[in-house]
């Protein structure tokens, strides 16, 4: 599975340490950046990773931003995105298994270091259910596509 990694300068550091935990589970991690602690725009991190996954560049994305909710929104803006803001294990968990999310937001600022592993591992190995979970992507994704196409206009 090939992820994408991207964070503003708020989830630098646990962007670093969910790399150095992902290659060593034998993920493919394209880190995108930011890279430092210079004060960057989440939205020029997350929107790109989310065009990734998009275009089936990548399987899945995780962003992480000081929330994760400037992360998820950036992300939910483009076409085809599902991402999640995830606290918790159980909600990575029901991201995918109800709701087929390709992207995990995470916060920087609200997550002890151990418990981000739990999240991720929760997200990455937990498969959609469908049924009638299905039905109800199935709805948002047809929203979408007429979004995309301009017909959806309020």
């Amino acid at each position: 599975m090939k992820i994408v990694l991207a964070s503003d300068h708020n989830g630098v550091a646990f962007k670093e340490l969910l790399k150095e935990y992902l290659v060593s589970k034998n993920y493919e991690c394209v880190d995108i950046g930011s890279f430092g602690d210079e004060k960057v725009d989440y939205p020029d991190y997350g929107i790109p990773a989310a065009e990734m996954v998009a275009r089936g560049e990548a399987d899945r994305a995780i962003l992480i931003c000081g929330t994760g909710i400037g992360m998820a929104m950036a992300a939910n803006k483009v076409c085809g995105i599902r991402a999640a803001l995830c606290l918790n294990p159980e909600a990575a968990r029901l991201s995918r298994r109800h709701n087929d999310a390709n992207i995990l937001a995470l916060t920087g600022w609200q997550i002890e270091q151990e418990d981000i592993y739990s999240i991720v591992d929760n997200f990455l190995d937990t498969s959609f259910e469908g049924g009638r979970h299905k039905r109800r992507v199935d709805k948002i994704m047809d929203y979408d596509e007429k979004a995309r196409r301009g017909r959806n206009r309020g």
